[in-house]
């Protein structure tokens, strides 16, 4: 063997068995350079790689690579991740570069890009292969040879003449089971499926509650369509845990560690925008109060410690709640409920802090007026960053808005604003005891 060609099977072996450090060096190429590496590859090893890269530098890659090769790319790519990807494009593009696949993988492709978002038949594979029940275990195996590698199965489906769902031979079964047995013979119920408009949730609950590692999407006339891998959901949910991180402090969705610092600041300047808008309202709160500061500064010393607290107290909240509507826990019918417990967990919080805070201020001070006046701001404080961080996640979800990408800016300027509101409104009502 040459040394041009070790070299070549080296790169190909390192591309098959480590595709996600094999993505992070990409990212760390200009787009010209790594667009050269990607084209130099069989479009089959390409895409694990492809998979795992960032989603900027993969719609930079496409506008340096020729549209042929991302035709390959896509081709190879499964019909979910590829229909995701054509999503992100322009009409006219999407339409060029579902001419460049191959026409079988473009029309299962274009089938789940009619679909709506996060419905089942987008998140679905419609490369589901169905038998009939009259066939004998020898043909189906038979059948199941020319399969891809890459395609796991644990069941495969019966379906009857018009295609309708019928039942389910597990592959154990099938392979156990005698060369002339009937399908029919060996087959099982359908334990669940789901319709390809159904939601998101329901399919999480469907899988949860059933516990079946593929489910099956079917028309509204009873038709397969597709099968829903278990394995993939997870992912994507975890994928989907792992950005509501991001959005809560005002990051993209679609922006990784590795993306351009461009990318990074178009992203970001919105929400920090935002930040600095909500900064100014708490600064006016303060504003108000400038007088009493003034005359008692040992005030603006303190302002922080009720701030931080209350903030501290509705980022709890607000976790809790969130997570709650993440795992489908809670809803907008829950909202009294939640939020009277998060109200007596901070006014009870609230007294526990207030009593050390005002030991503290004592100690401090020697002002017992100035340790009443946080006492009760304290209490006041957190009581409203509990009913905030658990009412904000719920209203904004009910009103059709992203809960993760909003609820933490609401929240700090509800935590700020009253904060400094009662800590100093107090501290003016009772200056006489200062």
């Amino acid at each position: 063997m040459s040394a041009e060609s070790a070299i070549v099977a080296l790169e190909n072996r390192y591309l098959r068995d480590y595709p996600r450090e094999a993505a992070r060096k990409l990212e760390a190429l200009p787009a010209d350079q790594a667009a050269r590496v990607v084209e130099a590859q069989p479009a089959q090893l390409v895409v694990p790689v492809w998979e795992q890269l960032a989603t900027d530098v993969q719609e930079r890659l496409i506008e340096h690579l020729p549209e042929p090769t991302v035709g390959r790319i896509l081709t190879e790519m499964d019909p979910p991740l590829a229909a995701e990807l054509l999503l992100a494009s322009g009409t006219e593009q999407r339409d060029r570069l579902l001419g460049r696949m191959d026409p079988a993988a473009a029309k299962l492709v274009e089938a789940l890009i009619a679909y709506p978002p996060d419905t089942a038949g987008r998140l679905m594979d419609p490369r589901v292969s169905y038998f009939r029940d009259d066939m004998t275990a020898a043909e189906a195996l038979e059948r199941m040879k020319g399969f891809k590698r890459n395609r796991a199965l644990r069941d495969i489906y019966l379906v009857d003449d018009e295609n309708r769902l019928m039942g389910r031979v597990e592959i154990q079964d099938l392979a156990t089971a005698p060369a002339d047995e009937r399908l029919q013979r060996i087959a099982r119920a359908v334990v669940t499926a789901v319709l390809d408009a159904a939601p998101r949730e329901e399919v999480v609950e469907r899988i949860e509650q059933y516990r079946v590692p593929t489910l099956p999407v079917v028309s509204v006339a009873g038709r397969l369509v597709g099968v829903i891998h278990q394995s993939a959901l997870l992912e994507a949910l975890q994928e989907e845990a792992s950005l509501d991180i991001q959005t809560m402090v005002g990051a993209s969705r679609d922006e990784r560690a590795l993306s351009h610092a461009w990318f990074a600041v178009v992203k970001r300047l919105p929400w920090l925008q935002i930040n600095l808008a909500t900064a100014f309202l708490a600064a006016a709160v303060v504003g108000l109060f400038e007088e009493t500061i003034a005359r008692f500064t040992a005030l603006a010393v303190l302002l922080p410690v009720v701030a931080g607290q209350s903030g501290n107290a509705g980022a709890q909240a607000l976790a809790v709640t969130m997570r709650g509507l993440a795992l489908r826990e809670i809803s907008a019918r829950h909202l009294p409920r939640v939020v009277f417990k998060e109200v007596n967990v901070g006014l009870l919080n609230g007294l526990a802090v207030a009593a050390v805070c005002a030991l503290g201020v004592w100690l401090w001070s020697g002002s017992g007026g100035l340790a009443a006046v946080i006492s009760i701001a304290m209490v006041v404080s957190m009581v409203a960053a509990g009913f905030s961080g658990a009412a904000i996640p719920i209203i904004l979800n009910r009103l059709g808005f992203d809960p993760a990408q909003s609820s933490s800016i609401v929240l700090t300027t509800v935590t700020d604003v009253v904060g400094f509101f009662s800590f100093l409104g107090v501290a003016t009502s009772l200056q006489a005891w200062l």
